[in-house]
């Protein structure tokens, strides 16, 4: 069966507006994932040390901060409650520059930093699957996706 030339458009046209919407996907999760992980991926010149939780609210978590050798004090730090952060949790953090909020560190912290990004992912998958028709490459984007979530929570 031949297909016309509007139908060809309109498949063409599809293709582009869900490839347009996976491509707002992966960037709007890489851009929020870029905003914690570029602590943990360019540590150089932050303050580096050890946080013990010493009591949480709803949303952050307050702590001493105990600094490495070259690191300066600070009385008390806070991070994000979602980190799975409890209180008398001790864990490695880095010092966001100019304020007294910190980032974890070490796999834990550079898994949880990229979750944004793998529910991006998993997003993705069914766009790519359903809006794209490319069933493979919608399978390995969201197992990527889930693995990277799972990761996360085991290493939490």
């Amino acid at each position: 069966m031949k297909r016309s030339s509007s139908h060809r458009a309109a498949v063409a046209g599809r293709r582009v507006a869900m490839g347009l919407v996976v491509l707002v996907l992966l960037v709007a999760g890489a851009w929020s994932s870029w905003d914690t992980a570029h602590h943990i991926l360019l540590p150089k010149g932050r303050d580096h040390g050890t946080v013990t939780v010493a009591e949480c609210g709803e949303e952050k978590c307050t702590g001493s901060f105990v600094p490495d050798s070259v690191s300066r004090e600070r009385p008390r730090v806070t991070v994000d409650r979602s980190v799975a952060a409890r209180e008398g949790d001790r864990f490695p953090v880095v010092v966001k520059p100019g304020s007294d909020a910190v980032v974890r560190t070490g796999l834990p912290g550079f898994l949880h930093a990229w979750v944004p990004l793998a529910g991006a992912l998993v997003l993705a998958a069914f766009v790519i699957g359903g809006g794209l028709r490319m069933a493979r490459t919608a399978w390995g984007v969201g197992t990527a996706g889930a693995a990277l979530l799972v990761a996360t929570f085991v290493a939490l």
